[in-house]
């Protein structure tokens, strides 16, 4: 056939073009060619999404991982036993997606949403897919108003801004779900939700963590997302991602959100297992090339939003467990990389007795004292420097050598400042206590307690001051000036003196000449 010009030669084109598209058909069922492990590889998906649930003849769900040319990689999210060769399986055009809203309030559930918690199920409002891009730069803002654990040693030394990723690492036993418990505690009366997302953890631990919640009235503004260590790869892989986005749509409405993840490290084992059993190329340790990318585009979506997008946050306190204490392996220093920060929990500080066990010398808050009301910044500033001393000294003293009056006078005030932010579990103190606590610190007040008589003595500040006109003055100003300054004081020294007349064996030469206690 002869062509005489282009126009007839692109109208020739354009018809061929149509009669194929008309032949070709969206394949919106398959067939298996292969399962086991978890992991069954399905065949005549053309067009399947990434991430996209599909239902399998016995009603179980996968979710579509790795897209080839000839088949589709799907993990599957439920019981597999009775799925054979040649089982249709059949698409439902969405991605995975999780009920979100205030009906995830005090509830338990799975990271695919269900209740397990016996309350019956959840009749949300409203669903989200769980992979989601985080907010761009220019919606948000910069990290400034307190998130309070109610944790002495972290509120002074390592404060969390709402928005801000600070990660809690150490080894197993040494307390890191203990300070995420906590923090969740404080959050109560502060309008703040939280999300506990628990990864490949042990039911009772699970069982345990919802029996202290429940205790503590903190259930009621909490939401917790379980992937038990019995559970699929697949689900522990979903879990933070679920929790995230139940967190997102509270962020959304304006408010403020505290979501922890316990742990990643497990986490990114489950998904270790998965592209290795999908044949992906393992990399080093193993772990497949984008295991940064699978952590860090969760944390990116943990932030403060600027007020034209709501003025919400989400603050993250990601879980992160080492081997033998080695921050310098491969999963720690990704997500240290992620992070505004981390709190390091030391074995040996642990074994000692001191809690919680954080190392004051490898943690760091990168947000620092912006995320600090004034009254505990003015009273911190010196802490750090103060226990670094301390813990030089302390090693140094270990060889017995004669110490000189200064280097014991260091090593006396180190012990009791470890001692004043030694702190029981499930007990957070209020930001404006922690305050008044930090002033003794601050002003050497401490120098006259026995320690055999701290405890009674951190008791008894909070009891004293609880209704005193000094701290309602702390409440309303947030910040010390000359006159408050002086009256604390003055009031410590009367507290002091009183204190130390009802101990018995009370040794004056040891602690110090008494009349400094005297009010002028």
């Amino acid at each position: 056939m002869a062509i005489n010009n282009a126009d007839q030669f692109s109208t020739i084109i354009k018809a061929r073009i149509e009669k194929y598209a008309l032949k070709t058909s969206i394949n919106q069922e398959g067939k298996v060619i292969s399962i086991g492990d978890g992991i069954a590889n399905v065949s005549g998906l053309d067009n399947v999404m990434l991430n996209e649930l599909l239902e399998f003849e016995n009603g179980t769900f996968g979710m579509a991982l790795n897209l080839e040319s000839d088949f589709v990689g799907v993990v599957m999210l439920g019981d597999f036993e009775n799925i054979k060769e040649n089982s249709v399986v059949k698409r439902t055009n969405r991605v995975v997606s999780v009920p979100v809203g205030d009906e995830m309030i005090g509830r338990i559930v799975n990271p695919l949403g269900h209740a397990i918690d016996g309350k019956g199920e959840i009749v949300a409002k409203k669903f989200m897919p769980i992979e989601k891009i985080a907010p761009g730069v220019m919606t948000r803002k910069s990290v400034s108003v307190p998130l309070e654990t109610g944790i002495l040693s972290i509120d002074s030394m390592f404060p969390i801004g709402r928005g801000q990723r600070e990660l809690i690492i150490g080894d197993r036993q040494t307390g890191k779900t203990t300070i995420a418990l906590d923090a969740i505690l404080n959050q109560k009366g502060k309008n703040v939700y939280c999300v506990y997302v628990g990864i490949g953890q042990k039911n009772s631990s699970i069982a345990q963590l919802v029996r202290t919640l429940n205790a503590k009235d903190a259930l009621a503004y909490t939401c917790v997302v379980s992937a038990t260590a019995s559970d699929l790869p697949a689900i522990k892989y979903i879990a933070p991602y679920t929790g995230i986005t139940i967190a997102e749509e509270w962020m959304s409405q304006g408010k403020n959100v505290l979501i922890i993840y316990d742990d990643l490290s497990k986490h990114a084992v489950s998904y270790r297992t998965l592209s290795l059993l999908l044949r992906r190329p393992p990399g080093r340790e193993a772990y497949p090339g984008d295991v940064f990318y699978l952590h860090s585009r969760l944390l990116e979506r943990a932030c403060r939003l600027n007020d034209e997008n709501g003025g919400g946050s989400i603050t993250a306190l990601p879980i992160i467990e080492t081997q033998a204490g080695d921050i310098s392996a491969y999963i720690p220093t990704n997500v240290i990389s992620i992070t505004d920060g981390q709190l390091f929990m030391m074995a040996s500080l642990f074994n000692a007795g001191q809690r919680p066990a954080i190392d004051a010398g490898l943690s760091v808050s990168r947000v620092g004292s912006a995320a600090q009301i004034k009254c505990i910044k003015q009273m911190s500033g010196s802490l750090k420097l103060e226990l670094a001393q301390y813990r030089e000294l302390d090693a140094f003293s270990q060889f017995g050598s004669d110490l000189d009056i200064e280097t014991k006078k260091t090593l006396e005030h180190g012990k009791r400042v470890m001692l004043m932010i030694k702190q029981p579990q499930n007990e957070p103190i209020d930001q404006i206590d922690e305050a008044i606590m930090l002033f003794a610190i601050k002003e050497r007040l401490i120098k006259w307690i026995p320690l055999d008589n701290f405890e009674d003595f951190k008791s008894q500040i909070i009891a004293h001051f609880k209704s005193s006109e000094i701290r309602k003055a702390l409440v309303k100003t947030k910040a010390f000036d000359d006159k408050l300054t002086q009256s604390l004081k003055n009031e410590y020294k009367k507290f002091i003196k009183t204190f130390i007349t009802g101990i018995e064996k009370y040794d004056i030469k040891q602690y110090g000449d008494i009349k400094e206690l005297d009010v002028k």
